[in-house]
């Protein structure tokens, strides 16, 4: 009897059991509210709008432990709805409370497509943002609320996300590929057949979520996709794709493709705001999304690497994302590659 049967595709009410579940513990809050990138960047892009939110009604959507709505309260919000559906939403009431706000903010236990609301919203505020952008989001849920809840010239914040792509080097895989044939040299056993395993191994279909320096990316990012939040429909979601063209910067060996996001709040009296996942920007808990190739190739000053993207759900769970990229690097042939995070692997979206 085989060991391997298909993979059996999740309900979605597990799907969503599953996910509600995974913020039902201090740990991912904590590196949530830690990363003071994220956290500052939502703070300052809610008070800049304070103008847009004084004396009117809000909705956070996952608002996890509160902060969001906080930070709305003191922007001047006559009422804020939080709404969250997992456990840590008795936490945001103990929060609430403990800051004196439980007049402002009604902290609202239930997901956004089944709890009910006494009165449409103007400000919409939310950290829907997974993985590479769209692994485990909300912005399904945020979309929903758009459309049922928003009135009409209502604000959206953050209002606007992008999507990039670059070339990398990641010396760390090749450092790890080569190990084996070092073996020797150490304990005077030749492990070097192991190398192609390695490869296969690590350079894997997996999307690996890791912290790329700024050394190991070879050219400019290059945007392929944008969303705009006042008009993206869920339809739209399914596939979200855009080409690209790199030229890389000099003589290196390409291993891997790197995707970022971006979200911008509006500025009010002042420029947007920008929460950047880029390599070149201070560190942030998503990291960025790595996309390892099956073999690594050479490289030099204007070289160009151009492609497309394509990201949609995963057939087994719609919450996961997967990302089919077809690219061509230099004079060689299209390449084609389909990537997806292991299962197990938990993304951050609520707070």
């Amino acid at each position: 009897m085989s060991h391997f049967t298909k993979k059996r595709k999740l309900d979605k009410n597990v799907q969503d059991n599953l996910y509600f579940d995974s913020y039902s513990d201090v740990t991912i809050h904590e590196e949530m509210i830690a990363d003071t990138v994220r956290t500052n960047t939502y703070r300052t892009g809610i008070l800049r709008n304070s103008s847009l939110i004084q004396g009117k009604v809000v909705l956070d959507v996952g608002a996890g432990t509160g902060v969001l709505s906080i930070f709305c309260a003191q922007a001047g919000a006559r009422k804020v709805y939080a709404v969250e559906a997992s456990s840590i939403a008795d936490q945001a009431v103990k929060i609430v409370k403990h800051n004196k706000m439980e007049d402002i903010i009604d902290v609202i236990k239930g997901t956004l497509e089944t709890i009910d609301l006494p009165e449409q919203v103007d400000v919409i505020v939310s950290e829907w943002m997974g993985y590479a952008l769209l692994h485990e989001s909300m912005l399904n849920s945020v979309l929903f609320a758009r459309d049922k809840w928003l009135k009409a010239g209502g604000l959206i914040l953050p209002s606007k996300a992008e999507l990039y792509i670059a070339p990398i080097n990641d010396l760390v895989v090749e450092d790890r590929l080569s190990f084996w044939s070092t073996v020797k040299d150490q304990y005077d056993v030749d492990m070097s057949c192991m190398s192609d395993f390695a490869r296969k191994c690590i350079m894997s279909n997996d999307i690996t979520v890791n912290l790329v320096t700024v050394e190991d990316v070879l050219s400019h990012p290059s945007k392929f996709a944008e969303l705009d939040l006042y008009s993206v429909t869920t339809e739209q979601l399914k596939s979200v794709k855009g080409a690209f063209k790199c030229e890389c910067f000099g003589s290196s060996a390409v291993n891997a493709l790197c995707v970022w996001f971006t979200v911008t709040f509006p500025g009010g009296e002042e420029k947007p705001l920008v929460l950047s996942t880029s390599p070149f920007k201070p560190e942030t808990h998503w990291k960025q999304a790595v996309l390892y190739l099956d073999e690594a190739v050479d490289v030099r000053q204007d070289t160009t690497v151009v492609g497309e993207v394509n990201m949609y759900p995963s057939e087994d769970s719609s919450r996961h994302i997967c990302i089919h990229v077809d690219y061509t690097i230099g004079e060689l042939k299209k390449q084609s590659k389909t990537f997806s995070i292991p299962d197990g692997y938990s993304g951050e979206a609520q707070q």
